[in-house]
């Protein structure tokens, strides 16, 4: 009979109210209340289903959803929601089955359980809403808003788009930053087939673009000598301490504003967007992904003091040995440091998997927000996490700009801009061909670059 209270032991009372946790209106339907037990039957379906819906259909929609601040606060109020719902309908669940005669200590311990299913209930709600806050607010600290509306497809038209990679080192006992590696990523927006160009650090006589640079160094970057070189890892810090180099640009966006500048005139690429990560903060976000794993040709000697030794082999590398890996030059040279670099950005880039970033998602985060700057706007996310999906299924290639091939003491610049554009133009080339055999990338001889394979495997 409807409202009638269930008269069953307390066994079968608990498995109502577990029962009621899993599919809300059970304990409802069950004692006789069938029109709230059939309404909440059907709002959980109906949540349920879509949250299925939506996982199995709209996956890269849902990765695009969690760049996007708005939807990240939306999604943290829908599940402490979710869940405040749930625990209401397991405690009226419960009130609704327990057995009247029930008293004493079997009360007090049916209600513990009680109580904890409903912290089974929240949980992983709660966990959830939190990595939902974390991830907002890192959006919000690493990337800033758009000064510009971003259009629908912002890859209309553009056929690849290109950004610097920065890895800087800013210690302690020196003075400003030094961008001791710098790699532009050119991605072809429709396949997502990326090649990395290594520039050395010690170019010299840097062709400077239009304006203020150019009138300032007509032949070249030359720095501030007797005290600097005048080698490109200079030209970030210089336009920072030189406000007229880019007038109109704030502190802090001089250097990479002048550095993008620099190295698209003399590649010729449209270098539109930096990342810049600090080294230091490069291996927190690798201990954070639990290591990262590299296939080691030779042997390498790291620490201060020579004090350590990576042995060849496949291992994997914690935050502090994947450093030295890409930054000691003992027994070696920059050159090689930089074919190491390309390799340790790579295999970061593959091992980046979804599981991996759940499992250490605050760390990492932390790891982010406090070693990444850049200027890629908020609102470009969503659309560069549907490009990375292409990226992570197509060949990473690299190609560096070294000696023989490149005279850093006397750049030829022309070479360097003709290589990039017989490297793309034979990469799109690659691309497009569907039967064709994949080009072989070329090894460091002495005729062209070398490559990603020439340092490791």
């Amino acid at each position: 009979m409807a409202g009638n209270r269930d008269r069953s032991g307390i066994g079968s009372g608990l498995a109502l109210t577990l029962g009621s946790a899993v599919l809300w209106g059970l304990a409802h339907l069950r004692t006789g209340r069938r029109v709230t037990g059939t309404l909440l039957m059907g709002t959980y379906l109906v949540i349920v289903a879509t949250v299925a819906s939506a996982l199995v259909t709209g996956r890269p929609e849902i990765l695009t959803l969690v760049v996007r601040p708005g939807w990240l606060w939306a999604f943290t109020l829908g599940a402490i929601l979710f869940a405040a719902a749930t625990v209401a309908v397991v405690v009226c669940s419960y009130r609704l089955v327990r057995p009247e005669s029930l008293s004493g200590p079997a009360r007090y311990l049916s209600a513990l359980a009680v109580g904890g299913l409903c912290a089974m209930v929240i949980a992983p709600l709660a966990y959830a809403a939190r990595l939902a806050y974390i991830s907002q607010d890192v959006v919000t600290s690493v990337f800033t808003a758009s000064a510009t509306p971003i259009p629908v497809d912002p890859w209309k038209g553009r056929e690849r788009l290109n950004i610097l990679l920065i890895g800087a080192d800013a210690a302690g006992n020196r003075i400003g930053v030094r961008t001791d590696s710098m790699t532009v990523a050119s991605i072809d927006t429709r396949t997502g087939t990326t090649v990395l160009f290594g520039l050395p650090r010690n170019l010299e006589h840097v062709p400077m673009p239009d304006g203020p640079p150019r009138e300032h160094f007509p032949f070249g970057f030359g720095g501030e000598p007797p005290y600097t070189p005048g080698l490109l890892n200079e030209v970030f810090q210089y336009a920072e301490e030189h406000p007229d180099m880019v007038p109109g640009v704030p502190a802090g966006r001089r250097g990479p504003t002048l550095l993008k500048q620099t190295i698209g005139d003399f590649t010729g690429l449209d270098v539109t967007n930096y990342v810049m990560v600090d080294m230091y903060g490069f291996a927190k976000i690798i201990d954070a992904m639990g290591g990262v794993k590299v296939t080691i040709k030779d042997p390498i000697v790291y620490g201060r003091q020579n004090e350590g030794l990576i042995p060849a082999g496949t291992r994997k590398l914690s935050g502090e040995e994947a450093l030295w890996f890409g930054r000691s030059r003992t027994y070696g040279d920059d050159y090689v440091r930089m074919g190491r670099q390309k390799c340790l950005m790579n295999a970061v880039t593959k091992q980046a998997d979804p599981v991996t970033v759940l499992r250490s998602f605050e760390r990492l985060a932390d790891a982010t927000a406090h070693a990444v700057s850049t200027d890629i706007p908020r609102e470009l996310l969503p659309n560069l996490i549907e490009l990375s999906d292409k990226v992570k299924g197509s060949k990473i290639r690299s190609f560096q700009f070294v000696p023989p091939l490149i005279d850093t003491a006397n750049p030829d610049y022309h070479l360097i801009r003709h290589k990039i554009a017989d490297v793309l133009a034979q990469s799109a080339d690659s691309s497009a061909s569907a039967s064709g055999p994949a080009r072989t990338a070329q090894r460091h001889t002495g005729d062209g670059p070398a490559t990603l394979d020439a340092v490791c495997g």
